[in-house]
């Protein structure tokens, strides 16, 4: 039992009714997690917080066993005032010793809890750790194994996942007390990067791909790396560096889809032309000299 259940309604924060299925409760956390990712929202304090929330509030009730006892603590328990002005979960059974309980057991309850005659199950304390993956690792998923208290714990990672992503593995915290559950490893995963591909927000994939100056006029089409191997795309005639095309589902798979590759096209200049291309290039600043790449700058050449 912890003191927050009773403090938070984790059904309005998810957004759902207090009946709804499970699979009601997994999609409603899937769209706001979506929304308040700080993948998707960099910098943005509030949104990380409210991100915390919805993960806790889905930790809890996305768990049918610990849902059972949010629910019976939200519908039978309270907080009294315990020794050394803290507090302590007290049943309704406990103060009056179960149905038809009289004064007697009443003050009884009370007398044991002020006197330490009777403790409460406490859950363990959550325990933290971390992982590093390739690049490709996080892309396919993996499994890894943590010492944890001098035991070994696997731990599942899913495919898809991003650096900074914490997976939860229920049970495998520090142990409870007075027969309380164990607590929680929360396993903080580090991805590395990849030598042409980058990531934006949690699915999509990014990447710079170099063409001349005459496939950015002209139009062309060309050879671009996907994860599943190259592919082709159109490069529109009047093409300007730094226009960023999209390839469906040539992104990152995750538990909830599968992203894009964002393909940005950057015009690159021959650093050694030959003497044909000298001579070409020379031909074409003459025929170009009529037009002002700054003219909205505002200057005459």
């Amino acid at each position: 039992m912890r003191k927050e259940w009773l403090e938070k309604d984790y059904y309005a924060t998810l957004g759902v009714a207090k009946d709804a299925s499970q699979k009601e409760i997994k999609k409603a956390f899937r769209n706001l997690a979506r929304e308040s990712h700080p993948d998707n929202n960099p910098g943005d304090a509030t949104a990380e917080a409210r991100f915390k929330e919805i993960n806790e509030a889905y930790d809890t009730i996305g768990d049918d066993e610990t849902r059972k006892e949010y629910d019976h603590a939200r519908d039978m328990g309270y907080f009294v005032g315990g020794p050394g002005g803290g507090q302590q979960y007290v049943r309704v059974e406990d103060l009056f010793g179960g149905p038809g309980g009289g004064t007697q057991d009443l003050f009884g309850g009370f007398q044991d809890l002020f006197t330490g005659g009777r403790r409460q199950p406490r859950k363990g304390a959550d325990l933290t750790g971390s992982v590093h993956l390739s690049f490709h690792e996080a892309l396919q998923g993996a499994t890894r194994e943590l010492s944890v208290n001098g035991k070994s714990v696997k731990v599942k990672i899913p495919k898809g996942i991003s650096s900074g992503t914490k997976v939860r593995v229920k049970g495998k915290g520090a142990p409870g007390s007075n027969g309380g559950p164990a607590g929680d490893l929360y396993v903080e995963v580090t991805v590395g990067s990849h030598p042409i591909f980058g990531r934006t927000g949690n699915r999509n994939l990014t990447i710079e791909v170099p063409i001349s100056y005459p496939e950015a006029t002209l139009g062309a089409t060309i050879s671009v790396p996907t994860l599943d191997g190259a592919t082709k795309i159109k490069v529109p005639p009047g093409t300007t560096s730094g226009t960023t095309l999209k390839l469906s589902g040539k992104g990152v798979e995750t538990s909830s889809g599968k992203g894009d590759l964002l393909v940005t096209l950057v015009i690159a200049v021959n650093p050694n032309p030959g003497s044909d291309e000298r001579e070409a290039l020379t031909a074409l600043r003459t025929a170009e000299a009529d037009w002002n790449p700054r003219a909205r700058l505002g200057t005459a050449s």
